[in-house]
């Protein structure tokens, strides 16, 4: 029977990879907010103070191209990150074998990584849908796992 160990090497290296792409997608907070006052380009009128006049303030309401593409990386993020970790835990009461979960992990944190890059840059496509087809399909793979092991 598969346990959920705080020693089990399945579970450290869920908990470490997990936390890999959790502090990834909570990095891209802050990245927001460095392309938003970097761009003057801000959502509520509250974030203008900076500005001298209400025209500036006008100006600085706006929707800016770098700042909305640095939203949605992080909305899919948000869209496979989270399933991955819920997927992933449940993964880890199967009892799977260390390798193969290494595999799956590591596939998807690294596929994560250079979704951020491919789509931050941005890099030519296929690129950024390769990477997230890639991520997609370990999480897929976990869930068969966990479902093919259950008992309904």
């Amino acid at each position: 029977s598969a346990e959920l160990a705080p020693d089990s090497e399945v579970f450290l290296a869920f908990s470490t990879y997990a936390t890999i792409v959790v502090l990834k997608m909570m990095l891209m907070s802050p990245m927001t907010a460095y392309f938003r006052f970097t761009r003057k380009c801000f959502a509520n009128v509250e974030d203008t103070g900076m500005a001298k006049t209400p025209e500036d303030k006008k100006r600085m309401l706006r929707v800016d191209p770098d700042v909305e593409r640095v939203r949605r990386c992080h909305q899919n993020d948000l869209e496979n990150i989270i399933p991955f970790v819920v997927i992933g835990l449940l993964y880890t009461l199967t009892g799977p074998d260390l390798s193969t979960a290494l595999l799956h992990f590591r596939v998807f944190v690294g596929s994560r990584l250079f979704h951020t890059v491919a789509y931050v840059l941005p890099l030519p496509q296929p690129s950024r849908g390769l990477t997230w087809m890639v991520g997609m399909g370990a999480t897929f793979s976990m869930a068969f796992r966990v479902l093919s092991t259950t008992h309904l």
